[in-house]
């Protein structure tokens, strides 16, 4: 069976997910090309609190609460490189390494001891080709939750660390976080909803396998013309998608070489902020990339969002409370196995808060 529609549609479970699964897992902040140079550092939001990584002088990754130890004022916005952290509020100063170096005529205190002050620091991590941070000081590196994916990453995309950052497309989707997902982990949908995906897609080589804290998707493709877009020139003929507990998605489609990010993150029980960040071989895309990236913004998005949001209606009404899991035992695309493993690591986070003496639901 399905998680009940209450953990889509009440506040208080929306809560429960940001503090038993946001707060306590590897989140994807950004490409590593962003983060390639001593001063560089990038911004997020990360369950509900402002963090910031940033490239150190000696090569190192850090992670910080970006929040300044004298007033709680933000340090950092957006993304660019500094040689030093500097609030904004009363320009105290701060070391690439989180250190307090200077604060304005507090050298006046006898008592005010600077090497004492370093900002609250923030698990941090390099993984795939792209950069990870977790909220939960306890929490096992990614690397070695999820070593096996790592692994496959750099069989089928092993330009990933190579690859630009070329584009973005960003949706505000009037459902549940968990309703995104559920629709991502399975194709049993797909001929229904998506005919010019399963023409893009060869769906007889379509199969899901579950790992973990992460699934994969895998499916000869592009090897033909088809109804999504231009694969003429195509040097990667798979497709080739793995998720990973608990909102982000990567994938890599047929064309040349390429890579996408789509990340989910909850704004409400029934508001989610979706981007898809596309990394190519160059800034510039050619002809068969401009038409893939229209196919999943004007035709995927769409059918998708259109799927999401009528669930999420359907959940608010007394005629639903739970549903079937479809099975495949064969792990064929036409299965929802890969919804019922993210179910049961949802429900695992669940009575991980609960155990932990927190009120849920």
């Amino acid at each position: 069976m399905s998680l009940r529609s209450e953990a889509y549609t009440n506040p208080q479970w929306a809560e429960a997910d940001l503090e038993a699964i946001f707060a306590r897992t590897w989140q994807w902040v950004c490409h590593v090309e962003k983060l390639a140079e001593p001063g560089s550092y990038v911004s997020a939001t990360i369950a509900g609190m402002p963090v910031a990584v940033v490239r150190d002088r000696d090569g190192s990754l850090r992670a910080f609460y970006n929040v300044c130890k004298h007033r709680a004022h933000e340090l950092l916005s957006g993304s660019g490189t500094t040689g030093s952290i500097v609030c904004p509020y009363h320009a105290w100063v701060y070391g690439l390494d989180g250190q307090l170096k200077g604060a304005r005529r507090a050298d006046r205190m006898d008592t005010f001891d600077k090497s004492e002050i370093c900002l609250h620091q923030v698990q941090v991590e390099e993984f795939g080709g792209f950069v990870f941070v977790n909220l939960d000081p306890t929490a096992r590196p990614l690397g070695e939750q999820a070593a096996d994916l790592a692994v496959e990453i750099e069989r089928w995309a092993p330009d990933v660390a190579r690859l630009t950052h070329a584009k973005r497309l960003s949706y505000d989707v009037k459902t549940n976080w968990k309703n995104v997902i559920d629709n991502f982990l399975e194709c049993y949908h797909c001929h229904i909803a998506h005919k010019e995906f399963v023409d893009l897609v060869d769906m007889d080589t379509y199969e899901v396998k579950t790992h973990g804290i992460w699934s994969s998707h895998f499916a000869e493709a592009g090897r033909h013309a088809n109804a999504a877009y231009d694969v003429s020139h195509a040097t990667v003929n798979q497709h080739a998608v793995w998720w990973l507990w608990p909102n982000t998605c990567l994938l890599r489609y047929p064309g040349r070489g390429n890579f996408m990010v789509f990340q989910i993150l909850p704004a409400g029980p029934d508001r989610t902020l979706e981007t898809w960040d596309f990394y190519f071989e160059t800034p510039e895309l050619n002809d068969g990339e401009v038409q893939s990236v229209r196919y999943v913004d004007e035709v995927l998005q769409q059918q998708d969002i259109s799927l999401v949001e009528s669930v999420q209606r359907g959940m608010k009404t007394p005629a639903f409370n739970q549903g079937r899991i479809v099975y495949d035992p064969a792990g064929s695309g036409l299965s929802e196995h890969g919804v019922h493993h993210f179910h049961g690591l949802v429900l695992e986070a669940y009575r991980s808060l609960a155990d932990a003496g927190e009120d849920i639901g």
